[in-house]
């Protein structure tokens, strides 16, 4: 809202980048504890091969693939070159209103 502010003042926003979901019940789906361990655990230790990142999360690798699968349509998780995932982001923002906007 207050970069729409700025661009409609005449002044040039800050560039921001946000991932929105439907309800807070597709976020917890996308979301899992097990999933944000794996995303802690990436942005922790780097770029690694998913079968890497099995072995430190000590899951089954067909769990850990689909994971990273679900994660990376959301933009938690990407690939580099190599093949190798790794998280871009330092922090994920949680905003969760409580009124419902009328369209």
């Amino acid at each position: 809202r207050a970069v729409m502010e700025a661009l409609a003042s005449g002044k040039k926003g800050a560039a921001y980048f946000g991932v929105g979901f439907a309800s807070l019940a597709q976020m917890l789906a996308v979301l899992t504890p097990k999933r944000l361990e794996l995303v802690a655990e990436l942005r922790e230790r780097g770029p690694m091969s998913v079968a890497a990142l099995a072995r430190v999360l000590e899951r089954d690798y067909k769990n850990v693939h689909g994971d990273v699968a679900a994660l990376s349509e959301w933009l938690a998780v990407e690939r580099d070159d190599g093949c190798n995932v790794f998280v871009p982001w330092d922090e994920i923002d949680f905003k969760l209103p409580l009124t419902r906007r009328v369209a």
